[in-house]
This record gives structure tokens, C-alpha cells and sequence, in this order.
């Protein structure tokens, strides 16, 4: 889970994503294994200027099942704990700008315990600034290994 950014017409967006892996592919190849699977993100963004002034306050959270069946805190971070958003386009770009069209997905964070391996993962990037959070939530399908 991290934060995506999006470059669009109107400006730079925030929004929340996954990028999700095949872990067994991954112990052989990890560009593959990231090219194996969708990449699941929110249906809402803010814009980006909207929380910049106070982007230090921004948390990222991740979910799995727990053993009860209850939701089990999997990942949380602040958004500091990666770089930050105009580093990580300068990096990319060696500019100041994503070209229009551009979705950037922004570095992960460490797992609480152990990699979990489950049916569902949920995830939020919450603005207690201004009281709202990014949510989505999906479900993997474990295809049969045909060999």
C-alpha cells in the first residue's frame, strides 16, 4: 500500500494504491511479478495542493483478516516516511512535472509482523486535517498452478 500520485490536465492528485505482486513469481523475477498484477487504487483523489501544506499529517493503513475474521492492522505510516512527492518526480523526470497522463505509484512501507498472505487487503490514506480518508478495498483470486 502506498500513495499514488496523478499527473491530469488539472493539476497533481493524490490517491491511494496497491502494488500488488505474485510472490511466488516475485522470488524469480520482481519487475515480472509486478507485471502480473493489477494494481488496485481508489475510486477518489484529492488534489494534491490541497494537502501539501500539511502533507506531514497524512497516514497510510493497511488491513488483512485477522485470525478472528476482524480486520488486523497490516501496514501504518506517515507519507514522510517515504520520500516526497516533488523528490520522487525529480528523480523520475529530472524535472519539477509528471507529464499529463502520469500515475505514479510512491514506495511502500514496512509490515507489522511477518508478509501476510490473504484473500482481502484494504487500505487508506486519512487527512485528519481535514477529517476524510481514501479507502479502497479488494479481494485476490489465487489462480490453480497449472505447472
Amino acid at each position: 500500500m502506498e500513495f499514488v500520485l496523478y499527473a491530469l490536465d488539472d493539476g497533481l492528485w493524490v490517491g491511494v494504491g496497491s502494488d500488488h505482486t505474485d510472490r511466488q513469481a516475485e522470488t524469480v523475477n520482481v519487475t515480472r511479478s509486478k507485471q502480473m498484477c493489477a494494481k488496485p487504487v481508489s475510486a477518489r483523489l484529492w488534489y494534491y495542493s490541497e494537502v501539501k501544506p500539511h502533507w506531514d499529517r497524512l497516514m497510510l493503513r493497511s488491513y488483512v483478516p485477522g485470525d478472528d475474521g476482524k480486520p488486523r492492522l497490516y501496514q501504518e505510516c506517515s507519507v514522510t516516511s517515504m520520500r516526497a512527492p516533488e523528490e520522487l518526480i525529480s528523480l523520475y523526470t529530472g524535472s519539477d512535472q509528471l507529464a499529463a497522463g502520469t500515475a505514479m505509484f510512491c514506495g511502500t512501507s514496512a509490515v507489522h509482523g511477518g508478509i501476510s498472505y490473504s484473500g482481502s487487503f484494504a487500505m487508506e490514506l486519512s487527512d485528519p486535517v481535514l477529517n476524510r480518508r481514501l479507502t479502497h478495498r479488494y479481494e485476490i483470486l489465487q489462480l490453480p498452478d497449472e505447472g
